[in-house]
Parts: C-alpha cells; sequence; structure tokens
C-alpha cells in the first residue's frame, strides 16, 4: 500500500512539474508586461529599469529557476498589476469561488442524480427522452450563454434578480444555475450509464429473483453501487469548478479564482497567472491521489498494479 501512495504520489509531483514548465513558457510567450506595466509610450530606459526591477530582464532558465525556488517557500511572487503578494490575492479571493462552486455543485447534484437514477429505471420512457434532451443541451450550450440569457431575462426584463456583484444570496442564484449547467447534465449521464450497468448485473438480478420488492433493490442494492463513479466525477467537478469558471465569474462581475485569472492574463500578470494556474493543478491533482488512495483502500487488487 504504502509503495502504490508513493508512486502515484510521484506521478503527481511529475505531473506539477510539467504544468510548471508549461505555465511558465506560456505566459511568457504572451509579450512583454513591462509595457502594460508602465503604459503607452515609455521611454526605453523606463522599460529596462522595469525590468529589472521585477527580475524580466534575466534569461528565462535563471527566472524559472528562481520561481520555483519561491513556490516551494508558498511564494508565488508579487502582482505586477495589484503590487501586494499573489498568495495574499488568491486567498482573498478563494471563499468567494469556493461559495459559488459549492453552490453550483449542489445544483449539478439535485439536478444530474435524480434524472439519472429516473431515466436509468424508466429506460425509452419519456422521462429518458426528456432527460436525454437535457444533457444534450447542457453539454452542448455554453455556461455563459445560459448566464447572459438569465442577465437578460431575469435582471433586465423581469428585475427579479441582481445582474452582477456578490453582496446578498440572491447575487449567487443565476451564476450558480450558469456554472452548474455543464456539470449537472455530464452528472446525469454518467448517473444513467452507471445505474444501468448495476441494474444488469448479476446481483441485483438475484436480488429480484429473490422477491425483494424492486425499490429496495434500486436504492439499497443499485444506486449504492452505481455511486463510486459518480461520487468519483463529484469531486473532481467541484475542485474544476472552483479553479475554472473565469467566463462565468467575469460575466456576473464575481469576485473569485476564475476573474482573477482573468485579470492576470489581461494585464500579463504573470505571477497571477502562475500562482492560480499551479494551485489549481495541486487541487487537481491532490483530488485524483485523493481518489486512487480511496479507491486502493477499496479494492486490494489495486494495490497491487
Amino acid at each position: 500500500m504504502r509503495t502504490y501512495i508513493v508512486k502515484q504520489l510521484g506521478y503527481g509531483l511529475i505531473s506539477l512539474f510539467l504544468l510548471s514548465v508549461t505555465i511558465f513558457i506560456v505566459v511568457r510567450a504572451t509579450g512583454d508586461p513591462a509595457t502594460l506595466i508602465i503604459g503607452p509610450g515609455a521611454q526605453a530606459e523606463d522599460l529596462a529599469r522595469v525590468r529589472v526591477e521585477w527580475g524580466l530582464d534575466q534569461p528565462w532558465p535563471v527566472q524559472y529557476v528562481s520561481f520555483i525556488g519561491r513556490l516551494v517557500q508558498g511564494d508565488f511572487g508579487r502582482s505586477f498589476q495589484y503590487r501586494v503578494p499573489v498568495r495574499d490575492l488568491y486567498f482573498q479571493r478563494l471563499p468567494n469561488s469556493l461559495e459559488l462552486a459549492f453552490a453550483a455543485f449542489i445544483v449539478s447534484l439535485v439536478i444530474g442524480i435524480p434524472l439519472g437514477i429516473i431515466t436509468a429505471v424508466k429506460v425509452d420512457s419519456g422521462w429518458d427522452t426528456a432527460a436525454k434532451i437535457i444533457a444534450m443541451l447542457g453539454l452542448s450550450i455554453p455556461g455563459f450563454f445560459v448566464g447572459l440569457v438569465m442577465i437578460i431575462v431575469f435582471a433586465v426584463q423581469l428585475r427579479w434578480l441582481p445582474a452582477a456583484g456578490s453582496d446578498t444570496w440572491l447575487h449567487l442564484v443565476m451564476p450558480s444555475i450558469a456554472l452548474g449547467w455543464y456539470f449537472a447534465a455530464s452528472m446525469l449521464r454518467l448517473t444513467r450509464s452507471s445505474m444501468l450497468e448495476v441494474l444488469d448485473s448479476e446481483f441485483v438480478k438475484l436480488a429480484r429473483l429473490k422477491g425483494i420488492p424492486e425499490r429496495v433493490v434500486i436504492v439499497r442494492h443499485a444506486f449504492k453501487n452505481a455511486m463510486i463513479p459518480v461520487l468519483t466525477l463529484a469531486g473532481i467537478n467541484f475542485v474544476i469548478m472552483v479553479n475554472v469558471a473565469v467566463i462565468v465569474e467575469t460575466i456576473f462581475a464575481w469576485p473569485g479564482i476564475g476573474r482573477l485569472l482573468y485579470e492576470g492574463i489581461s494585464f500579463r500578470d504573470f505571477p497571477v497567472v502562475q500562482g492560480v494556474v499551479i494551485m489549481a493543478g495541486v487541487m487537481i491533482i491532490g483530488i485524483n491521489l485523493f481518489v486512487d488512495v480511496l479507491y486502493a483502500l477499496i479494492d486490494p487488487r489495486i494495490r497491487y498494479t
């Protein structure tokens, strides 16, 4: 078991290293941030001074080594735009992203899991057809389009909900639905396919042959076993919601991690972009490692693969 955990941890560290190299190169390939720091019409000597001040005059390998050295100490650098440590900016915005992600997570569970179970039990019925349409629309219509439509309808025309901000719980309604829309569709499809697979298994057929009521078979036998991959996807989806809600947070002016990443990209704020992406990688790799270890505890055969 210990060997398995060490091996998975090693894979995670390699992934983080590759991610750090990739984001380091990509952000620097977008251009020189010195012109944005000073502004248009800057003199050559001013640009040179800013590059020296922020260490941008050094070769890329030297900058990368310095970046990794600070990163190991928990220092993501200082924001070009805000002139404060990126770590402070990140943890200042993180609670807002967690709040939005949790609300969107609830939306995805409330819509996806019940409809997935119903459609698996009532295959080829009207419920199944309706759920397939919902899943298709959820996976094909972008969340930002859903958000813009809701703003026009519920904020501009009906004036039921605020269009932007984060002051009250009403500000959370539309962005959580726009963000949870896609994930609800993916949860629905996975729940349906997982339930169909379990319902066709031998132990479910045996339970029915024993005369166990259908409701008990579905809830106690099928649902319990079908939820393992669904809950795994749910955990990964939550981490993704926290870190990649860039467009949704920008549309609704939600002060979260996604909007911080958008601001960092817009102003070529290298430290902000690098910090947000690295933290997203840490979260995703961490949740995958947790799931791998959990599977190893559940199924002893995995420990020796």
